[in-house]
Protein backbone atom coordinates (compact mmCIF):
# COMPACT_ATOMS: atom_id res chain seq x y z
CA UNK A 1 0.00 0.00 0.00
CA UNK A 2 2.88 2.59 0.93
CA UNK A 3 4.05 2.74 -2.41
CA UNK A 4 0.76 3.25 -4.79
CA UNK A 5 0.44 7.16 -5.49
CA UNK A 6 -2.65 9.55 -6.20
CA UNK A 7 -2.55 10.77 -9.43
CA UNK A 8 0.82 8.64 -10.05
CA UNK A 9 3.27 11.94 -9.82
CA UNK A 10 6.19 11.56 -7.35
CA UNK A 11 4.74 10.72 -4.09
CA UNK A 12 5.66 13.58 -0.88
CA UNK A 13 3.84 12.44 2.05
CA UNK A 14 1.91 9.38 3.22
CA UNK A 15 -1.70 9.46 4.15
CA UNK A 16 -3.83 6.92 4.81
CA UNK A 17 -1.90 4.11 3.87
CA UNK A 18 -1.53 6.32 0.41
CA UNK A 19 1.19 8.04 -0.89
CA UNK A 20 -0.18 11.64 -1.99
CA UNK A 21 1.54 14.05 -4.27
CA UNK A 22 1.16 17.64 -3.00
CA UNK A 23 -1.32 19.60 -5.27
CA UNK A 24 -2.67 22.96 -5.31
CA UNK A 25 -6.12 21.53 -5.18
CA UNK A 26 -5.50 18.86 -2.89
CA UNK A 27 -4.04 21.96 -0.05
CA UNK A 28 -6.80 24.47 -1.54
CA UNK A 29 -9.39 21.35 -0.18
CA UNK A 30 -7.41 20.44 3.13
CA UNK A 31 -6.71 24.47 3.96
CA UNK A 32 -10.40 24.63 3.14
CA UNK A 33 -11.76 21.88 5.60
CA UNK A 34 -9.39 23.34 8.11
CA UNK A 35 -11.29 26.42 7.56
CA UNK A 36 -14.99 25.02 8.22
CA UNK A 37 -13.61 23.04 11.04
CA UNK A 38 -12.54 26.03 13.05
CA UNK A 39 -15.67 27.88 11.89
CA UNK A 40 -17.81 25.02 13.53
CA UNK A 41 -16.11 25.09 16.75
CA UNK A 42 -16.08 28.82 16.83
CA UNK A 43 -19.56 28.40 16.71
CA UNK A 44 -19.91 26.96 19.76
CA UNK A 45 -18.73 30.04 21.52
CA UNK A 46 -21.25 32.76 21.82
CA UNK A 47 -19.86 36.07 22.03
CA UNK A 48 -22.46 37.91 23.90
CA UNK A 49 -24.14 37.56 27.19
CA UNK A 50 -28.12 36.03 26.19
CA UNK A 51 -29.02 34.04 29.47
CA UNK A 52 -27.99 37.20 31.46
CA UNK A 53 -30.04 39.49 28.78
CA UNK A 54 -32.72 36.25 29.21
CA UNK A 55 -32.59 36.90 32.99
CA UNK A 56 -31.13 33.07 33.46
CA UNK A 57 -28.07 31.74 34.26
CA UNK A 58 -25.64 34.05 36.36
CA UNK A 59 -25.18 34.90 39.38
CA UNK A 60 -28.43 36.63 41.19
CA UNK A 61 -26.69 37.60 44.15
CA UNK A 62 -28.63 35.23 46.64
CA UNK A 63 -25.40 32.82 46.93
CA UNK A 64 -23.25 36.19 48.23
CA UNK A 65 -22.99 37.05 52.15
CA UNK A 66 -22.86 41.00 53.03
CA UNK A 67 -19.43 40.71 51.88
CA UNK A 68 -19.88 40.22 48.64
CA UNK A 69 -18.42 36.30 48.54
CA UNK A 70 -19.65 33.18 47.73
CA UNK A 71 -20.51 30.88 50.64
CA UNK A 72 -17.44 28.11 50.80
CA UNK A 73 -16.00 30.05 48.38
CA UNK A 74 -12.27 29.32 48.31
CA UNK A 75 -11.30 32.12 46.00
CA UNK A 76 -9.57 34.93 47.11
CA UNK A 77 -7.50 34.03 50.39
CA UNK A 78 -4.75 35.27 49.38
CA UNK A 79 -6.23 38.01 48.42
CA UNK A 80 -8.70 38.45 51.32
CA UNK A 81 -5.47 37.94 53.55
CA UNK A 82 -4.39 41.21 52.31
CA UNK A 83 -7.68 43.16 52.18
CA UNK A 84 -8.62 42.64 48.84
CA UNK A 85 -12.05 40.84 47.68
CA UNK A 86 -12.72 38.67 44.68
CA UNK A 87 -14.65 39.96 41.59
CA UNK A 88 -17.25 37.86 39.75
CA UNK A 89 -18.46 37.40 36.53
CA UNK A 90 -21.72 36.48 34.52
CA UNK A 91 -21.40 34.06 32.41
CA UNK A 92 -19.58 34.46 28.79
CA UNK A 93 -18.90 38.65 30.36
CA UNK A 94 -16.22 40.51 31.75
CA UNK A 95 -18.36 43.35 32.49
CA UNK A 96 -18.31 44.94 35.85
CA UNK A 97 -21.60 43.73 37.79
CA UNK A 98 -23.58 46.56 40.06
CA UNK A 99 -22.70 44.06 42.91
CA UNK A 100 -18.96 44.19 42.28
CA UNK A 101 -18.78 47.73 42.32
CA UNK A 102 -18.41 48.33 46.37
CA UNK A 103 -15.52 45.37 46.52
CA UNK A 104 -13.68 46.89 43.71
CA UNK A 105 -14.15 50.75 45.80
CA UNK A 106 -12.89 49.21 48.83
CA UNK A 107 -9.86 46.98 46.65
CA UNK A 108 -9.01 50.52 45.17
CA UNK A 109 -9.02 52.31 48.43
CA UNK A 110 -6.91 49.17 49.83
CA UNK A 111 -4.23 49.66 47.43
CA UNK A 112 -4.23 53.17 47.18
CA UNK A 113 -3.33 53.06 50.93
CA UNK A 114 -0.82 50.85 50.35
CA UNK A 115 1.93 52.73 47.83
CA UNK A 116 5.34 50.38 48.96
CA UNK A 117 3.26 47.16 48.23
CA UNK A 118 4.39 44.98 45.58
CA UNK A 119 2.82 44.30 42.38
CA UNK A 120 -1.12 43.40 42.90
CA UNK A 121 -1.70 40.46 40.12
CA UNK A 122 -4.96 40.59 39.23
CA UNK A 123 -5.67 37.05 37.55
CA UNK A 124 -8.81 36.24 35.33
CA UNK A 125 -10.80 33.30 35.74
CA UNK A 126 -12.96 31.56 33.31
CA UNK A 127 -15.69 28.47 34.34
CA UNK A 128 -14.68 24.74 32.28
CA UNK A 129 -17.56 25.77 29.37
CA UNK A 130 -15.27 26.72 25.85
CA UNK A 131 -12.38 26.36 24.31
CA UNK A 132 -8.94 26.85 25.97
CA UNK A 133 -8.10 29.71 23.59
CA UNK A 134 -11.26 31.46 24.33
CA UNK A 135 -11.13 31.36 28.01
CA UNK A 136 -7.52 32.52 27.72
CA UNK A 137 -8.85 35.70 26.12
CA UNK A 138 -12.08 36.09 28.35
CA UNK A 139 -10.14 35.51 31.41
CA UNK A 140 -7.47 38.35 30.26
CA UNK A 141 -10.22 40.79 29.23
CA UNK A 142 -11.59 39.93 33.00
CA UNK A 143 -8.60 41.00 34.31
CA UNK A 144 -7.92 44.51 32.36
CA UNK A 145 -11.29 45.01 33.23
CA UNK A 146 -10.93 44.87 36.94
CA UNK A 147 -7.74 46.52 36.30
CA UNK A 148 -8.93 49.79 34.59
CA UNK A 149 -12.08 49.92 37.07
CA UNK A 150 -9.72 49.95 39.71
CA UNK A 151 -7.38 52.86 38.28
CA UNK A 152 -10.12 55.13 37.66
CA UNK A 153 -11.16 54.20 41.18
CA UNK A 154 -7.36 55.71 42.25
CA UNK A 155 -5.32 52.70 42.02
CA UNK A 156 -1.75 53.14 40.55
CA UNK A 157 -1.47 51.78 37.14
CA UNK A 158 1.71 51.05 38.17
CA UNK A 159 0.95 48.41 40.93
CA UNK A 160 -1.24 46.48 38.98
CA UNK A 161 -0.56 43.26 36.39
CA UNK A 162 -3.33 41.85 34.86
CA UNK A 163 -2.90 37.93 33.69
CA UNK A 164 -5.12 35.02 32.71
CA UNK A 165 -5.35 31.29 33.31
CA UNK A 166 -8.68 30.83 31.78
CA UNK A 167 -10.43 27.31 33.05
CA UNK A 168 -7.25 26.06 33.69
CA UNK A 169 -7.19 27.40 37.92
CA UNK A 170 -10.76 26.41 38.91
CA UNK A 171 -12.12 27.79 42.29
CA UNK A 172 -14.90 24.93 42.89
CA UNK A 173 -14.12 21.62 40.36
CA UNK A 174 -18.17 20.73 40.06
CA UNK A 175 -19.59 20.88 37.04
CA UNK A 176 -22.86 23.02 37.35
CA UNK A 177 -24.12 26.79 37.89
CA UNK A 178 -23.10 27.05 41.43
CA UNK A 179 -19.45 25.78 40.39
CA UNK A 180 -19.38 27.58 37.38
CA UNK A 181 -20.91 30.72 39.24
CA UNK A 182 -17.61 30.66 41.63
CA UNK A 183 -14.90 30.06 38.72
CA UNK A 184 -15.60 32.94 36.81
CA UNK A 185 -13.49 35.48 38.77
CA UNK A 186 -10.79 37.83 38.82
CA UNK A 187 -8.57 37.36 41.93
CA UNK A 188 -6.49 40.13 43.15
CA UNK A 189 -3.24 38.74 44.86
CA UNK A 190 0.54 40.02 45.63
CA UNK A 191 3.13 39.12 43.75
Amino acid sequence: MAGRTAGGADPLFLFGGYTVKKSGAWMRGLLLAGMAFSLAAAGCQSSGNKNAAAGQGGVTGSEFNEGGMAQGDQAGQRGRAIGLETVYFDFDSYQIRDDAKPLLKGNAQTIKGKPNWPTVVIEGHTDERGGREYNLALGQRRAEAVAKSLVLLGASDNQLEAVSFGKERPANDGHDEAAWAKNRRAELKDR
